[in-house]
């Protein structure tokens, strides 16, 4: 998996659903930089406020026919609904940009939905004109030839940056193709492939723990640490200054505009320079053993802290492990994921003794059972392999983070399935 670049970005190891065989398709893609002349323009934006019409109302359809009429919508009904849409002389202009992103919106917010019953993700949310905005073209919608796109109610190829030079562009035969514009106002293109599995990478017979911190990213159970870039910390000075600016200015005037584009451009550059950084650290990592190990970590319980929330999202562990799992199984990699709750830093490596308690500002500490210094950090990653391992079941007598006790009132998880227990039923909030 090759690292970001600046004008082309090679995308996660995709895995989607196909909805009309219902069956699981993997692929990759190939995000690209894209120069919409002013005619392009246009219609993309006019394709964009459609897409973001479409999926508003038709959101606000299924929540008022759920709480007034006890009523779930299907995605036959809200196609139906849409062909209706565009006969109003209200809405009539939805006509004018192509209808295949439209039924794409409808298809993704009813698998929205069944994610949300399923428990898989949050209620779908309405969609602003300030966020990121995109339009998914199916293969009905653009046509490749001689290495130049050309899309649906566009009659001049669009203009990208392809710089892969590993892919043959004449030769791609992308499924999907999805258009999206950045709150900075930079267009962007997504080929989305269908490929098979990969060959996996030569196995090194090597297997590593890591434990991920603030100070620095990672660290190794081999003693190797990653230094943590800190990259919003780097920016913060700006961005404050030009959110000042931004604030100063009246909220639908050009000035404003122009200071949120600044605003989002110092955005853009933060979350590039962390994005390259995980995947080249988690490329090195996938490339070194054949086996990882990492613990379970609740990102979005940690960040309700006050002091360490900015801290925690720039570091971007949520992100790290996901990729992580993506890279691992496309080289074919283990990956373990052991319990949060296994006790890392409190347990010798050595011998195994276990501390009654052990205060975060202590960086070192000596075992009163076998005598041995530990360096904090690495003596947690030496742990975390050891619980890897026995989950993995390489070595059943190696402390495992399996149904370890835990301070609280919540129950442990296992190590090996870790599954919300004991939920409510899901209910659909009201706006």
């Amino acid at each position: 998996m090759g690292e970001a670049r600046v004008g082309a970005q090679p995308i996660a190891w995709l895995t989607h659903i196909c909805y009309r065989c219902k069956i699981i398709v993997v692929g990759t893609g190939f995000k690209c930089r894209a120069y919409p002349d002013p005619e392009q323009a246009a219609v993309l934006n006019r394709t964009f406020g459609c897409v973001r019409l479409v999926w508003n109302k038709t959101l606000a359809e299924r929540h008022r026919a759920y709480h007034t009429e006890g009523a779930k919508t299907s995605y036959k009904q809200t196609d139906t609904a849409l062909t209706q849409w565009k006969k109003t002389d209200d809405l009539a202009f939805l006509s004018e940009v192509s209808s295949v992103p439209l039924q794409q919106t409808l298809r993704h917010q009813h698998a929205a939905y069944q994610n949300f019953f399923a428990k898989r993700a949050k209620y779908p949310r309405f969609k602003s004109r300030n966020h990121r905005q995109s339009a998914h073209y199916t293969r009905s919608a653009f046509r490749i030839r001689n290495g130049e796109l050309f899309l649906a109610k566009t009659t001049t190829p669009l203009k990208f940056v392809w710089s892969f030079d590993n892919v043959d562009l004449a030769t791609l035969n992308p499924t999907m193709i999805i258009v999206s514009r950045d709150p900075d106002g930079r267009y962007y293109i997504t080929f989305a492939v269908d490929t098979d599995q990969p060959d996996p990478l030569p196995e090194t017979g090597h297997a590593i723990g890591i434990d991920l911190g603030i100070k620095d990213f990672a660290i190794t159970s081999d003693g190797d640490t990653v230094a943590n870039p800190r990259h919003l910390k780097r920016k913060a000075a700006n961005l404050a200054r030009y959110q000042r600016r931004m604030t100063r200015c009246q909220r639908g005037s050009m000035n404003r505009r122009k200071a949120e584009a600044k605003v989002a451009r110092a955005h853009r550059k933060v979350r590039n320079a962390r994005n390259d950084f995980l995947h080249r650290t988690s490329t090195n990592l996938v490339r070194r053993a054949d086996t990882i190990v990492i613990e379970d970590l609740a990102v979005n319980n940690m960040v309700r802290n006050r002091k360490l929330a900015r801290v925690i999202s720039d570091a971007g562990w949520g992100e790290f492990r996901r990729q992580l799992e993506y890279k691992a199984e496309r080289a074919g990699r283990t990956l373990v994921v052991i319990d949060r709750w296994y006790p890392s830093s409190k347990t010798c490596s050595a011998c195994g003794h276990l501390l009654a308690r052990l205060d975060l500002g202590t960086r070192h500490w000596t075992c009163p059972g076998c005598r041995t210094r530990h360096d904090r950090d690495i003596n947690a990653a030496k742990n975390i392999l050891a619980a890897g391992r026995a989950v993995a079941g390489e070595n059943p007598r190696d402390a495992c983070g399996a149904g370890v006790s835990r301070q609280g009132s919540s129950l442990p998880q296992s190590a090996t399935k870790q599954e919300l227990q004991g939920m409510s039923p899901v209910r659909i909030p009201r706006l």
